[in-house]
């Protein structure tokens, strides 16, 4: 296992220099031993993560970046959605720009009749923000999601420092009035993180979505310690290391999580959510592989 990781941080070149080649597969070894089915008539206990206002979701949620533009049948991607959820990934992310907006139309048509069990996520693009363009964006959302709010509203990539605190300002009118119960960050690095704390109300950031999975563990170096310091969990997109899960077949993690009758996938996600403080929201487009990865969230 650790010369195969060696040769991925030896192809990105940044990772060889973080060595972390021991503390994973300690980290695998550790989860797989502690992994065991409940006793009789116990309920599994469920990973969860707590935002800052108090609200707790469940550590393993469902991405839809390619979801509702068809990769898969539109029956059987609904079918992996609606199987997700009932199998308590109620944590659903999208985005107005995810195939323009036939993200956010799928998921709308997938969670009809159980809107209240879901936890919904969509992101605006940052040249949407100016003027009245974050209300709006955030009224198209919701038409195209079915809802009358958002459970979280994200900022999908950076803008200029000087640009913050009018962004800030909208969300936080947008909280005011009930469309939104909570806004944050993504591809956001600590700087800009430190700006953002800076202008007015910045602190009210719920989260920050980055990509983090074993592949790429970059923001263990800085992002991560600086969000766990300031109480923000982290939402962690391609958690199976993109590339049409790579991770998922990945022959070592299969190995380690034979042992216990986990999957690669399931492993790959206990490891992301192991600190208690990330969110991992795995794409997928089977019903056979959702089950897998919900197998994470009762994992140990």
């Amino acid at each position: 296992m650790n010369k195969q990781l060696l040769n991925r941080r030896q192809f990105s070149g940044r990772c060889a220099a973080l060595a972390f080649a021991v503390p994973v597969s300690s980290s695998m070894s550790a989860i797989a031993a502690h992994a065991q089915a409940p006793a009789a008539g116990a309920a599994p206990k469920v990973h969860t993560v707590k935002f800052p206002d108090g609200t707790t979701v469940p550590a393993v949620g469902q991405g839809s970046w390619h979801l509702g533009q068809g990769k898969h049948p539109r029956s059987v991607e609904e079918e992996a959605l609606r199987t997700g959820i009932a199998l308590g990934m109620t944590v659903i992310d999208t985005s107005e720009n995810y195939g323009d907006g036939a993200s956010e139309q799928f998921i709308g048509r997938a969670i009809a009749g159980q809107r209240d069990r879901v936890f919904l996520v969509t992101k605006v693009e940052p040249e949407n923000t100016a003027g009245n363009g974050i209300a709006r964006a955030c009224r198209a959302s919701m038409a195209q999601l079915g809802t009358d709010h958002l459970d979280l509203y994200l900022l999908h990539a950076p803008v200029p420092a000087s640009r913050l605190s009018d962004v800030v300002a909208k969300f936080e009118t947008l909280r005011a009035e009930g469309k939104i119960r909570a806004w944050g960050v993504s591809n956001f690095n600590v700087d800009q993180m430190e700006a953002l704390f800076k202008v007015p109300d910045g602190h009210r950031c719920a989260t920050n979505q980055v990509l983090y999975n074993l592949k790429n563990r970059y923001i263990e170096r800085d992002l991560l310690p600086w969000c766990a310091q300031h109480a923000m969990p982290v939402m962690a997109y391609t958690p199976l290391g993109g590339n049409n899960g790579s991770l998922v077949r990945d022959p070592s993690l299969a190995e380690v999580g034979a042992q216990r009758g986990y999957s690669a996938a399931a492993l790959a996600l206990a490891w992301v959510i192991r600190s208690g403080t990330v969110i991992a929201i795995p794409e997928s487009g089977s019903p056979a592989h959702v089950k897998e990865n919900a197998a994470a969230l009762t994992m140990w």
